[in-house]
Formats: structure tokens, sequence, C-alpha cells
């Protein structure tokens, strides 16, 4: 992994990857200890259990039929955010995303998103 990449960096290849809708080809972008926290599923510590979640992320989106797009991304040094839209069949969901990058590597990530009945 590029140490000099910085927290803004690494999430703008974050997203990069994320569009293709296999959430899986984020994992490499994540510490071996990284901290993942999302609203409906839950929080997961250290890579494989982070793998775990975003192969679950792959049929759980396309059984929802639910994308997601990046609408802004800021950041430097090890902090980043990113505002985001999920696009869902009954309307879009706004939410944002924190992230903590240290040696290039995502070591804390934590999604929040406006209520919404999606859940379940």
């Amino acid at each position: 992994m590029d140490v000099t990449r910085t927290a803004l960096e690494t999430i703008e290849t974050f997203w990069e990857l994320q569009n293709s809708g296999d959430y899986t080809q984020v994992v490499p972008l994540f510490a071996e200890d990284a901290v993942l926290e999302d609203p409906f599923f839950g929080r997961f510590v250290g890579r494989e259990a982070i793998a775990g979640f975003m192969a679950k992320m792959v049929e759980e989106m396309g059984a929802r039929e639910t994308r997601f797009t990046v609408k802004e991304i800021a950041g430097g040094g090890e902090v980043a955010w990113a505002r985001w839209i999920a696009h869902t069949p009954r309307g879009d969901i706004e939410g944002c995303g924190l992230y903590r990058v240290v040696d290039g590597m995502m070591t804390f990530y934590c999604d929040y998103m406006n209520g919404t009945d999606e859940a379940g």
C-alpha cells in the first residue's frame, strides 16, 4: 500500500472501487485491525470481518436493488469524509461516511444516514 497516500486519496480510491458494485474490491484498503461501523449491520473489527461484511453487502445491495453514488469527498492528512446517496427502488437516502487513514490504510470507517424505514 502507498504509505504516502492521504486520507482523501485513499477514500477517492475507495469510491472508485465501490462504484463497480463489488464491495469486496475495497477490502485491501483496510488495515488488519481496522474498524467499520454500519448503521444497519453493526460493527466489524479486523480486515477479515470487514471482508465478510463486504461480501454480504454485494448480496444485500443486489437483492435490494440499491447502488451508491458519492456526491462529495473532502479531507487530507489522516481524516476524510464523503457525502453519498443510496439509490433504492423506494427512493434516495442521503448519508455520509467518516474515515481515518494511517499510512495509506483505512483504520476507521463509520457511515451515518438520514432517518429511513429502509432497514430490514
